[in-house]
């Protein structure tokens, strides 16, 4: 018994979470161009009502307005809109805002590497052009630097920049692989969504893109996250590592961060301990306690960045939606060739 596979084209779809979106919707629609087969309008308990806007104004026959009964945060509100792109078996899954900050004409630009199997998940990047972000908010860009360097630590993507960029793109077959119910729904969901894309092995590109500010207001403020970024990203960081090389696989480098942080935590204690008691006695260190103290620190230092060198190194390179449907072929071929 022979068969045969039929490749159609790739279905597209745009999630649109809503929460006091409504002054600016209309036009974020209307700008989403023919090669979008669907669209999500999740409205996230939206006080404007955003979804009943769209129902009553919007004529496009793609989009489809979701309800959620309790607000779920931003988080929340996109995976609602994945999971109902994932039952019409949408093949990539783009996120815009529905603020109006975000051209949907970049669509393209977004799906691209994913189609051409570049890429599992795009990201928009406000940084690559200098010029640009001069019309950034010094507040947002301070953060966001601050942010992408505590991200790269706890995503293990090294290559990336602008973290918490919500104009994104994902394969569906990845989708699928993710553990939606233990994503964070609020404003840690793009950080949180690089770790889990990692754990998955999963090739991230950003995409360049200006960012546009009008009249939107934007309901993050860094004061108020700062904390729960850097306690969250250190958690991320340490389960991550954890599982790419203690769990999952053992290297050369498993063994230099323990030794180093053990050397490293060892030297500047002895150090700190004999420099005490030196000012406390009067007495000078002698250059053998303090060789003993520096040595250990160096050494340390040395295996720590050698780490991260082989951290740095080991960012995923091929598309883990290609591998997915490589192996849905060798299973086909093999249920249709008995």
């Amino acid at each position: 018994m022979t068969s045969t596979l039929v490749y159609l084209e790739p279905r597209i779809a745009v999630v649109i979470p809503c929460f006091k979106v409504a002054k600016h919707i209309l036009g974020v629609i209307q700008h989403i161009g023919r090669e979008v087969s669907q669209i999500y309008v999740v409205d996230d308990c939206c006080p404007e009502q955003t979804g009943r806007w769209v129902e009553e104004h919007c004529t496009d026959p793609r989009v489809r307005v979701i309800f959620n009964t309790e607000n779920k945060g931003v988080g929340g509100a996109v995976m609602t809109g994945y999971v109902a792109a994932l039952a019409d078996d949408m093949s990539v899954i783009v996120k815009v805002d529905g603020d109006g900050q975000m051209d949907p004409r970049l669509i393209p630009d977004f799906v691209a590497p994913i189609l051409s199997g570049q890429a599992d998940y795009t990201k928009g990047n406000r940084f690559f052009d200098l010029e640009e972000i001069r019309q950034m908010p010094s507040t947002r860009l301070f953060g966001n630097t601050a942010l992408s360097f505590m991200t790269k630590l706890s995503s293990g993507y090294w290559d990336l920049f602008d973290p918490t960029n919500g104009y994104t793109a994902v394969h569906a077959e990845v989708v699928r692989y993710l553990p939606l119910h233990k994503i964070s729904t609020r404003y840690f969901f793009e950080t949180d969504m690089l770790f889990r894309l990692n754990t998955l092995r999963a090739v991230v590109v950003d995409v360049p893109m200006d960012a546009r500010y009008a009249d939107e207001v934007s309901n993050m403020k860094i004061s108020r996250i700062a904390g729960e970024f850097l306690t969250k990203n250190l958690r991320n960081m340490v389960k991550r590592i954890f599982y790419n090389y203690y769990l999952r696989d053992m290297s050369l480098a498993s063994f230099e961060l323990p030794v180093g942080i053990i050397l490293l935590l060892f030297g500047t204690t002895f150090g700190i301990w004999h420099w005490a008691e030196s000012v406390h006695s009067g007495i000078v260190t002698s250059a053998g306690t303090v060789m003993l103290s520096a040595l250990p620190v160096l050494i340390g230092i040395q295996f720590i960045l050698a780490f991260i060198g082989y951290d740095v190194q080991s960012i995923p390179k091929r598309p883990l939606h290609l591998k997915k449907q490589h192996h849905k072929k060798l299973e086909h071929k093999s249920t249709t060739h008995p």
